[in-house]
């Protein structure tokens, strides 16, 4: 098995927003364009525990796609400009996207 054979996650990691309340408005419309990619194998949506003390952390949210593989993960990311356009419009704490091969999942 080359390394691009193995299961691949596409890994949205949002900032805190500017605007919070607009950005949950329209994050379950994200959560449905990534939901369309082709070749998804599971999505999962998480929110960033604040630090103890209250405070905001850097990231806010995280949204992990799953993909078979490398190849699977590209031709979803090919299709993924809808998604990507949604996330740039109401992710105004800024954004970060990465590619990333799974080497253990238990």
């Amino acid at each position: 098995m080359t390394e691009q054979d193995k299961p691949t996650k596409i890994s949205f990691v949002y900032s805190n927003p500017t605007d919070l309340d607009a950005f949950e408005a329209a994050y379950s419309e994200q959560l449905e364009l990534a939901r369309k990619l082709p070749g998804l194998t599971r999505l999962q949506a998480s929110k960033v525990w604040p630090k103890e003390d209250g405070s905001p952390t850097p990231a806010y949210r995280l949204l992990d796609l799953y993909f078979a593989d490398y190849a699977a993960a590209s031709a979803a990311a090919a299709e993924a400009g809808p998604l990507v356009a949604a996330t740039r419009e109401h992710a105004t704490g800024g954004f970060l996207i990465a590619f990333a091969e799974i080497i253990e999942d238990a």
